[in-house]
C-alpha cells in the first residue's frame, strides 16, 4: 500500500512538536534559577533580579579551571526595562575532577557534624569525595556572604544551587575586570592599590582568617580598585595548623607582584603585621 502524502496540517503539527518548548521561557536558555536556591545576604544590591518570571541565558565561558568553570550569565525580565543584569556563574566540577591531594591542608580545622561523614572524607571514599566537593561550594558561598557584610571588596554572592554559584560580575560596561596579573597599573597608582590590599588582608587577619590561595591570579583590577575572588579555601589562621604557612604564602605572592611592578614590598614585614593582627584577639 502506498503511504498517504502528509497534508499541510500534518507538517504544522510535526513542526510544533519538534520545535516548541511549552515549559521553556519565551527567550533565553531557561527560567531563572532563583527559586529553590540559597540566597545571598540582605539587604541585597538593587541590581539583583529576583522575579520568578526572569530568564537566564549563558553567554559563554569567562574562565576555565581544573575544578570549576566561570561563565557569564545574563538574567532579565522580558519587557521590563531595568530588570537586566550580567552575572558570573561559577560551576563546580564533579568529584572526579577535584585535585583531592591539595585539599588536605585546607580542610584541617574544618568539621562536619556526623562522624560517619568525617571518616568518609578522611578515607576519600566516593561518598567522602562528594562531601568535600559540596563543602568547597558551600564554603565559598558562606565566605563571600560574610565578607560582603564586612564591607570587604568581594563579589556579592547572589545564589547557590547544587552545582552553580551565581555572583556579581566585576567589571565595567559589561566587560569583566582583568586579573591583576594581566595588568600594568601606572606607578603612581601602586601605593594606593597596595594600601587597599593591606587593609583587606588586615581586616581578614583580625577575624583570624587568611584567603589561603591569594595571588595576582585571583585579584581583579576594577578601574582603580582591587576585588578579591576565589574563596573556597578560606583558612582559619589559628584553628588550622597550616594557617600561618598559608598566610605567609599569601603575603609573599602579593608582595612579589608589587615589587616586580616597581613598588618594593617587604613580604616578611607584611606577614609579621598580619600575624600580629591575627593573634591580637587571643
Amino acid at each position: 500500500m502506498t503511504p498517504a502524502t502528509p497534508s499541510a496540517d500534518d507538517w504544522d503539527i510535526a513542526s510544533f512538536a519538534l520545535d516548541s518548548k511549552p515549559d521553556g521561557p519565551p527567550a533565553g536558555d531557561q527560567w531563572s534559577s532563583w527559586d529553590g536556591s540559597m540566597h545571598g545576604p540582605k539587604p541585597r544590591p538593587d541590581w539583583v533580579v529576583t522575579a520568578l518570571g526572569a530568564v537566564d541565558a549563558d553567554l559563554g565561558v569567562l574562565k576555565s579551571g581544573k575544578e570549576a568553570e566561570v561563565h557569564i550569565v545574563r538574567r532579565w525580565v522580558p519587557d521590563q526595562p531595568g530588570q537586566d543584569v550580567l552575572m558570573a556563574a561559577k560551576r563546580f566540577r564533579g568529584a572526579e575532577h577535584r585535585m583531592f591531594h591539595r585539599d588536605t591542608g585546607y580542610l584541617e580545622g574544618r568539621r562536619v557534624r556526623r562522624s560517619r561523614e568525617m571518616r568518609a572524607m578522611g578515607r576519600r571514599t566516593e561518598f567522602g569525595k562528594a562531601l568535600i566537593t559540596g563543602q568547597w561550594a558551600m564554603a565559598e558561598f558562606d565566605a563571600l556572604g560574610k565578607l560582603w557584610e564586612m564591607g570587604l571588596p568581594v563579589p556579592y554572592p547572589v545564589q547557590l544551587g547544587d552545582t552553580e554559584m551565581l555572583m556579581e560580575l566585576i567589571g565595567q560596561d559589561g566587560e569583566a575586570a582583568p586579573r591583576l596579573v594581566q595588568t600594568r597599573p601606572p606607578a603612581d597608582l601602586l601605593p594606593e592599590l597596595f594600601e587597599q590590599l593591606r587593609e583587606t588582608m588586615t581586616t581578614l587577619a583580625l577575624r583570624g582568617w587568611a584567603h589561603g590561595d591569594l595571588s595576582p591570579y585571583n585579584v581583579l583590577l576594577d578601574g582603580e580598585r582591587l576585588v578579591v575572588i576565589d574563596w573556597p579555601q578560606i583558612v582559619d589562621i589559628i584553628g588550622n595548623p597550616h594557617g600561618p604557612e598559608f598566610l605567609e604564602r599569601d603575603a609573599k605572592n602579593m608582595a612579589d607582584w608589587f615589587t616586580r611592578r616597581g613598588y618594593p614590598v617587604d613580604d616578611g614585614e607584611l606577614f609579621g603585621d598580619l600575624m600580629a593582627a591575627a593573634t591580637s584577639r587571643w
